[in-house]
Protein backbone atom coordinates (compact mmCIF):
# COMPACT_ATOMS: atom_id res chain seq x y z
CA UNK A 1 0.00 0.00 0.00
CA UNK A 2 1.24 3.26 -0.72
CA UNK A 3 2.01 6.12 1.78
CA UNK A 4 2.58 9.87 2.01
CA UNK A 5 6.27 10.58 1.43
CA UNK A 6 7.81 13.79 1.81
CA UNK A 7 11.45 14.93 1.23
CA UNK A 8 13.00 18.42 2.10
CA UNK A 9 16.23 20.23 0.84
CA UNK A 10 17.45 23.68 1.91
CA UNK A 11 17.59 26.28 -0.49
CA UNK A 12 21.26 25.98 -0.72
CA UNK A 13 20.92 21.88 -1.43
CA UNK A 14 18.32 22.27 -3.60
CA UNK A 15 20.45 25.55 -5.95
CA UNK A 16 17.01 27.61 -5.66
CA UNK A 17 17.60 30.46 -8.16
CA UNK A 18 14.96 33.36 -7.26
CA UNK A 19 13.88 35.07 -10.58
CA UNK A 20 11.56 38.40 -11.57
CA UNK A 21 9.30 38.26 -14.92
CA UNK A 22 6.92 40.38 -16.31
CA UNK A 23 8.88 43.82 -15.23
CA UNK A 24 9.20 42.60 -11.80
CA UNK A 25 5.57 41.53 -11.22
CA UNK A 26 5.95 38.05 -11.44
CA UNK A 27 7.91 36.12 -9.28
CA UNK A 28 9.47 32.63 -9.60
CA UNK A 29 11.48 29.80 -7.78
CA UNK A 30 13.44 27.19 -9.48
CA UNK A 31 15.79 24.49 -8.39
CA UNK A 32 15.93 21.08 -7.37
CA UNK A 33 12.91 19.41 -6.16
CA UNK A 34 13.41 15.70 -5.57
CA UNK A 35 17.11 13.90 -5.64
CA UNK A 36 17.53 10.41 -7.28
CA UNK A 37 19.94 8.03 -7.25
CA UNK A 38 20.99 9.24 -3.28
CA UNK A 39 19.80 8.04 0.14
CA UNK A 40 19.20 10.90 1.80
CA UNK A 41 17.78 12.34 4.99
CA UNK A 42 15.00 10.54 5.82
CA UNK A 43 17.12 6.88 4.39
CA UNK A 44 14.86 6.85 1.30
CA UNK A 45 16.51 6.17 -1.90
CA UNK A 46 14.47 7.39 -5.36
CA UNK A 47 15.95 5.50 -8.60
CA UNK A 48 16.11 7.79 -11.34
CA UNK A 49 13.57 6.14 -13.30
CA UNK A 50 11.17 6.62 -11.05
CA UNK A 51 11.96 10.14 -10.33
CA UNK A 52 11.83 10.39 -14.38
CA UNK A 53 8.43 9.16 -14.71
CA UNK A 54 7.22 10.82 -11.55
CA UNK A 55 8.08 14.14 -12.99
CA UNK A 56 6.96 13.31 -16.70
CA UNK A 57 3.63 12.48 -15.20
CA UNK A 58 3.21 15.84 -13.22
CA UNK A 59 4.54 18.01 -16.25
CA UNK A 60 2.00 16.47 -18.79
CA UNK A 61 -0.74 17.16 -16.79
CA UNK A 62 0.43 20.84 -16.44
CA UNK A 63 0.91 21.00 -20.19
CA UNK A 64 -2.58 20.12 -19.90
CA UNK A 65 -3.74 22.62 -18.30
CA UNK A 66 -3.98 21.19 -14.60
CA UNK A 67 -2.82 23.55 -11.99
CA UNK A 68 -0.55 22.12 -9.51
CA UNK A 69 -0.49 24.11 -6.45
CA UNK A 70 2.04 24.32 -3.43
CA UNK A 71 1.72 25.23 0.36
CA UNK A 72 3.99 26.87 3.21
CA UNK A 73 5.99 24.40 5.39
CA UNK A 74 4.70 21.31 6.06
CA UNK A 75 0.91 20.70 5.47
CA UNK A 76 -0.82 16.78 6.48
CA UNK A 77 -1.46 14.77 4.38
CA UNK A 78 -1.75 14.50 0.53
CA UNK A 79 -4.60 17.13 0.14
CA UNK A 80 -3.75 20.70 -0.82
CA UNK A 81 -5.62 23.20 1.38
CA UNK A 82 -6.50 26.28 -0.37
CA UNK A 83 -6.26 28.71 2.43
CA UNK A 84 -2.18 28.06 2.38
CA UNK A 85 -1.69 27.81 -1.17
CA UNK A 86 1.80 30.27 -2.01
CA UNK A 87 2.51 28.88 -5.53
CA UNK A 88 1.91 27.31 -8.73
CA UNK A 89 4.28 24.80 -10.27
CA UNK A 90 4.71 25.39 -13.95
CA UNK A 91 6.82 23.51 -15.28
CA UNK A 92 9.20 20.44 -13.55
CA UNK A 93 12.03 18.28 -16.33
CA UNK A 94 14.86 15.84 -14.88
CA UNK A 95 18.33 17.21 -15.13
CA UNK A 96 20.83 14.03 -14.48
CA UNK A 97 18.92 12.32 -12.07
CA UNK A 98 17.30 15.05 -9.93
CA UNK A 99 13.83 16.19 -10.56
CA UNK A 100 13.72 20.20 -11.03
CA UNK A 101 10.99 22.32 -10.86
CA UNK A 102 9.85 25.91 -11.45
CA UNK A 103 7.28 27.75 -9.05
CA UNK A 104 5.43 31.11 -10.27
CA UNK A 105 4.26 33.10 -6.65
CA UNK A 106 0.92 33.95 -6.29
CA UNK A 107 -0.78 36.74 -4.91
CA UNK A 108 -2.59 35.33 -2.26
CA UNK A 109 -2.12 35.47 1.84
CA UNK A 110 0.63 32.68 1.60
CA UNK A 111 2.52 33.90 -1.65
CA UNK A 112 2.51 37.30 -0.65
CA UNK A 113 4.37 36.03 2.46
CA UNK A 114 6.91 34.44 0.71
CA UNK A 115 7.27 36.95 -2.00
CA UNK A 116 8.03 39.42 0.95
CA UNK A 117 10.19 36.73 2.68
CA UNK A 118 12.60 35.94 -0.60
CA UNK A 119 12.50 39.63 -1.41
CA UNK A 120 14.49 40.04 2.21
CA UNK A 121 16.89 37.58 1.55
CA UNK A 122 15.55 35.06 3.43
CA UNK A 123 16.68 31.47 2.32
CA UNK A 124 13.59 29.15 1.61
CA UNK A 125 13.41 25.28 0.78
CA UNK A 126 11.53 22.88 -0.64
CA UNK A 127 9.85 19.78 0.13
CA UNK A 128 8.36 17.22 -2.82
CA UNK A 129 4.90 15.24 -1.16
CA UNK A 130 3.94 12.56 -2.88
CA UNK A 131 3.23 8.92 -2.64
CA UNK A 132 5.07 5.53 -3.16
CA UNK A 133 6.08 2.39 -1.73
CA UNK A 134 9.04 1.74 0.54
CA UNK A 135 10.82 -1.25 0.49
CA UNK A 136 11.39 -3.14 4.04
CA UNK A 137 14.49 -4.43 3.32
CA UNK A 138 16.74 -2.00 4.49
CA UNK A 139 17.56 -0.64 1.09
CA UNK A 140 14.78 2.10 1.34
CA UNK A 141 14.34 1.75 -2.21
CA UNK A 142 11.18 4.11 -3.45
CA UNK A 143 8.65 2.33 -5.88
CA UNK A 144 5.44 3.55 -7.63
CA UNK A 145 5.96 7.29 -6.73
CA UNK A 146 3.90 9.70 -7.38
CA UNK A 147 4.91 13.87 -7.70
CA UNK A 148 1.60 15.21 -5.67
CA UNK A 149 3.01 18.47 -5.53
CA UNK A 150 6.33 20.30 -3.89
CA UNK A 151 5.51 22.74 -1.25
CA UNK A 152 7.95 26.04 0.08
CA UNK A 153 9.48 25.32 3.14
CA UNK A 154 11.04 27.76 6.14
CA UNK A 155 13.41 25.12 7.80
CA UNK A 156 13.92 21.89 6.44
CA UNK A 157 14.76 19.00 8.68
CA UNK A 158 18.23 18.20 7.25
CA UNK A 159 21.11 18.98 9.60
CA UNK A 160 23.06 21.89 9.31
CA UNK A 161 20.72 23.06 6.27
CA UNK A 162 20.72 26.90 7.40
CA UNK A 163 23.94 28.74 8.71
CA UNK A 164 21.38 30.60 11.18
CA UNK A 165 17.96 28.75 11.67
CA UNK A 166 14.99 31.34 10.77
CA UNK A 167 13.62 31.03 14.22
CA UNK A 168 16.65 32.33 15.81
CA UNK A 169 16.45 35.37 13.56
CA UNK A 170 12.97 35.15 15.35
CA UNK A 171 13.09 34.61 18.48
CA UNK A 172 15.99 36.94 18.71
CA UNK A 173 14.01 40.09 17.01
CA UNK A 174 12.37 42.76 18.26
CA UNK A 175 8.67 41.72 18.19
CA UNK A 176 9.40 38.18 17.64
CA UNK A 177 8.30 36.35 20.88
CA UNK A 178 5.34 38.15 20.19
CA UNK A 179 4.93 37.12 16.66
CA UNK A 180 4.83 33.33 17.90
CA UNK A 181 2.87 33.82 20.12
CA UNK A 182 0.23 35.31 17.45
CA UNK A 183 1.32 32.39 15.11
CA UNK A 184 0.07 29.85 17.77
CA UNK A 185 -2.93 31.76 17.96
CA UNK A 186 -3.87 31.65 14.60
CA UNK A 187 -3.71 27.96 13.44
CA UNK A 188 -7.81 28.09 14.27
CA UNK A 189 -8.57 31.34 13.56
CA UNK A 190 -8.33 32.51 9.84
CA UNK A 191 -8.90 35.99 10.30
CA UNK A 192 -6.11 36.59 12.93
CA UNK A 193 -3.76 35.20 10.23
CA UNK A 194 -3.37 38.46 8.66
CA UNK A 195 -2.29 39.84 11.53
CA UNK A 196 0.30 37.47 11.58
CA UNK A 197 1.13 38.39 8.11
CA UNK A 198 2.12 42.27 9.43
CA UNK A 199 4.26 41.15 12.54
CA UNK A 200 6.37 38.82 10.37
CA UNK A 201 6.56 40.83 7.31
CA UNK A 202 8.03 43.75 10.37
CA UNK A 203 10.24 41.50 11.60
CA UNK A 204 11.66 40.36 8.61
CA UNK A 205 12.33 44.46 7.52
CA UNK A 206 14.20 44.62 10.66
CA UNK A 207 16.57 41.63 9.67
CA UNK A 208 17.49 43.54 6.72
Amino acid sequence: MSKALTEQLSFDQAGIVVENANEGKDLYMKGICIQGGVRNANQRVYPVNEIGRAVKTLNDQISGGYSVLGEVDHPDGLTVNLDRVSHMITEMWMDGPNGYGKMKILPTPMGQLVRTMLESGVKLGVSSRGSGNVKEDGSGEVSDFEIITVDVVAQPSAPGAYPTPIYEHLMNARGGYKAYEIAQATKEDPKAQKYLKESLINIINRLQ
